[in-house]
């Protein structure tokens, strides 16, 4: 399914989270498609079953997945998710990077066009490598 970056200096559990999103938001796991239970998880990726488990609590609480007692968690429908306050964290913390670039030296033009670029790049959940 995907695999952890036990050098990333990212907490493990958000690396889950990021991993999920992606798969969702690229179409690979699908409406109501069941997700392995938290002991499979953590078996696949040799994880601590908390770790798993602190990821999974957070997509539900984000809405990206929703359990059914007894049976397991599965992937919620899109418009299920409530991503209004992650949407204004990341517009925070966009703000700060852009006054950051800007207080650098950075253009306007030249950060409009990387962001120009980047959104061009982006296919499908993925980013291609635009590097050759």
């Amino acid at each position: 399914m995907f695999q952890i970056d036990v050098k990333n200096r990212k907490p493990i559990y958000e690396q889950i989270i990021d991993n999920f999103k992606r798969l969702i938001l690229s179409n690979v796991l699908a409406k109501d498609e069941r997700v392995p239970s938290v002991r499979d998880m953590a078996k696949t990726l040799a994880v601590n079953p908390n770790t798993i488990q602190k990821a999974y609590r957070e997509l539900e609480s984000q809405g990206y997945f929703y359990t059914v007692s007894g049976q397991g968690n599965f992937i919620a429908a899109e418009d299920a998710r409530n991503h209004l306050a992650e949407i204004e964290k990341i517009h925070s913390h966009l703000e700060k990077m852009l006054l950051e670039l800007l207080y650098l030296g950075e253009t306007k033009d030249n950060i409009i066009q990387f962001a120009a670029d980047f959104l061009h790049s982006w296919e499908g959940g993925e980013v291609r490598d635009t590097s050759n």
